[in-house]
């Protein structure tokens, strides 16, 4: 029997085959898994120009590209007839020297560069390697064969051209040293292509390569775990190095943090670090994000990557507020009453200096972030974020009036649901100890926490989170993003008793590479503050894949807008796209609406919804629409600059990370109008 690996290519061009052919090719790999004589034979491939590739038919005129050494069979791809025979000629298949990572080569494109690469440099006596020498090239893993390619070149352009061409593990540290990087530096790219130590590589051994390399192959022991490879979404099977090393890495002595821009996979490995500490952590795991439509989303994702129900059972799935409502409620032995709309009681509480605004803002980002119970604590206090500065007997001014809202709450016998989060983490306690030991009301016996779009969680949340979990080894996971932030909190973990060790991600696996462009420019790129000490920068996002360019279109009305994107989705589905996978987003309730009802009008049902439900979703055609002047940003969303200049600043950062999170959610194309004046944040 054969030990067959599949490649993350293979999954993926088997799920975009016609129904009956993805069945007819599911068979053909069974039976060749089980060594069965109805099963495809490998044929082999001449004038390749790797000799271990082989192709097996698997349909009618589909084959399969597989890599073959002795009992290990490495699937490769499935192309029709034709383009899977080219597609064998035309590549070879090494494993990287310094790494043991495998690496898939297009030799027949790297070929044809050569000759443009030598009349480009011609007339240049500089070269962009020509200090470093081939020894340590080779030391850092760069292939042998590359090696005259790269003595060719002469500027980072002729670099940025092969790219594609390239393997990861060797433009990484290439990338490096073409920017003026150092060796050590170049080798620290080249470890963040591997998840797995080895002393010792054998660029023979096939089989230990492809176990190196859990981003490119997956092995199926049997027709279990092939169905399992074969049907589930890829992400379920297939992790990038970062991804992998992240989410499996055994012990984190204190709690880790992982940032990464949009498409680098966060949520992804929250899930697997979740059921991988439901395999070998130590307790109940609480995986827990801020809105139950995440959870929903969550919960279902978990369910595809756990299939054992004893396991699955470890893991809790919830957001912060309803775990707060839980445990008031069995302190307190029935349900709290919570209040839906507190504007009324601000409006009351206002005075000719401060307006409602600005008075529930500094209850929020002041004084529930920091848990003040005091006027003396209050005047103590730092207020971070906020422009207006306050003199003692104008916070005294503040104090009074939130005193008066809190009471009134008070009186009434309701709470926000910040109070109720507030009044949960007290209840659990500054210090939670063992709370496996301790099943008072209220104690959560979670022993790891993994957190999920972190960026938007208050700071009572944070402290209710941290008093959830005993501080430990693997007790808290955070993952996040400061740029996708959809709501105004600022809380930096160390401040709150979580001094976290931080790791970034920089690759974007699920966007190409003009999406990323376009969604960085709209965010503009800026430094923000939030979950780790300092500023997080959007500098070296990229991806590793290319599309089309985003479609801004504008138009003379409304109407004229409306009609456009129903054009413009029709011809979107009659493209053959799922309905599931098309999304329209728009700012305010009157546009969704609108549009919603415009499009069920010509027979079309998709998602449409307000920016903020795109959030933690991805879809491969999105269409952003009124992304105009005096719509994004949302003028009542920001605070008068003569009232808080910082505030209104934070307000329009927030604007723009809502239109950013709802750009890339689009996976394969964007499309984004406007009528009349286009929104400033439009990249030009």
């Amino acid at each position: 029997m054969p030990r067959l690996a599949v490649s993350l290519e293979f999954t993926k061009e088997l799920g975009a085959l016609a129904r009956p052919v993805r069945r007819d090719a599911a068979v053909a790999v069974r039976r060749f898994l089980h060594n069965s004589p109805a099963g495809p034979t490998p044929e082999r491939v001449r004038n390749a120009r790797d000799p271990r590739v082989f192709t097996l038919r698997l349909s009618d005129r589909h084959r399969g590209v597989v890599l073959r050494q002795r009992d290990v069979y490495w699937l490769v791809a499935i192309l029709p007839d034709a383009e899977a025979w080219t597609y064998a000629q035309r590549h070879r298949f090494t494993i990287n020297p310094a790494i043991g990572v495998m690496e898939v080569w297009d030799a027949e494109a790297l070929e044809r560069v050569e000759p443009a690469l030598r009349r480009s440099s011609a007339g240049s006596t500089r070269r962009l390697y020509g200090h470093i020498c081939d020894t340590d090239l080779l030391s850092i893993g760069i292939d042998a064969q590359l090696l005259p390619l790269l003595r060719l070149m002469s500027t980072d352009a002729h670099l940025t051209a092969v790219e594609p061409l390239l393997p990861e593990s060797q433009f990484a540290p290439l990338s490096t040293l073409a920017q003026g990087g150092s060796l050590a530096e170049a080798w620290r790219e080249l470890d963040g292509c591997r998840c797995v130590l080895a002393d010792v590589i054998d660029t023979e051994d096939l089989a230990t390569a492809l176990l190196r390399s859990p981003g490119k192959a997956a092995f199926a022991a049997d027709r279990i775990e092939l169905d399992r490879i074969l049907t589930v979404p890829d992400w379920c099977t297939f992790l990038y190095p970062p991804q992998h090393t992240y989410s499996n890495w055994e012990t984190y002595e204190q709690p880790a943090l992982i940032t990464g821009g949009a498409g680098t996979g966060k949520t992804i490995i929250a899930l697997h670090r979740a059921a991988h500490l439901a395999k070998h952590g130590t307790g109940p795991v609480l995986l827990a994000t801020f809105s139950q439509v995440l959870v929903n989303e969550l919960a279902a994702k978990l369910d595809m990557i756990i299939d054992d129900e004893v396991l699955r059972k470890r893991v809790e799935v919830t957001n912060v507020d309803r775990l707060a409502y839980r445990i008031v409620a069995e302190h307190e032995g029935r349900p709290p009453t919570l209040v839906g709309d507190v504007a009324k009681l601000w409006q009351e509480a206002a005075g000719s200096r401060f307006g409602a605004a600005f008075l529930l803002r500094e209850w929020e980002q002041v004084i529930l972030s920091q848990n003040l119970r005091s006027l003396e604590e209050y005047l103590a206090a730092e207020r971070p974020g906020r422009g207006t500065q306050l003199p003692p007997e104008l916070k005294t001014n503040v104090w009074r009036a939130v005193e008066h809202v809190v009471g009134q709450l008070r009186a009434s016998g309701r709470r926000t649901l910040l109070q109720l989060v507030s009044e949960a983490a007290d209840l659990l306690g500054q210090a939670t100890g063992d709370m496996l030991g301790d099943q008072a009301p209220g104690r959560e016996p979670y022993r790891h926490v993994v957190v999920d779009e972190a960026q938007d969680l208050h700071p009572a949340q944070w402290r209710l989170l941290r008093a959830a979990v005993p501080p430990g080894p693997n007790d808290l996971f955070v993952v996040g993003d400061p740029h996708q932030r959809m709501f105004d909190t600022r809380a930096a973990l160390a401040g709150m008793g979580i001094p976290v060790r931080r790791f970034h991600l920089k690759i974007s696996h699920r966007l190409p590479h003009e999406i990323l462009s376009f969604g960085v420019r709209l965010r503009g790129g800026g430094p923000v503050d939030g979950l780790a000490e300092g500023i997080s920068e959007m500098y070296g996002y990229r991806s590793l894949q290319h599309g089309p360019r985003p479609m801004v279109r504008g138009y003379v009305s409304l109407d004229a807008e409306i009609t456009g994107l129903v054009a413009h989705v029709g011809e979107w589905l009659a493209d053959g796209v799922p309905p599931n996978q098309v999304a329209v987003a728009a700012r305010t309730v009157e546009l969704v609406r609108t549009a919603r009802a415009a499009l069920r009008a010509a027979g079309i049902e998709v998602k449409v919804t307000m920016l903020h439900g795109m959030k933690g979703l991805e879809f491969r055609r999105v269409a952003v629409i009124g992304v105009a002047d005096g719509i994004v940003p949302a003028p009542e969303q920001l605070t008068p600059a003569t009232e808080d200049p910082t505030a209104r600043a934070h307000d329009l950062q927030r604007e723009r990370g809502l239109l950013y999170v709802a750009c890339t959610r689009a996976n394969e194309l964007l499309y984004v109008s406007y009528s009349g004046r286009a929104s400033p944040f439009l990249p030009t």
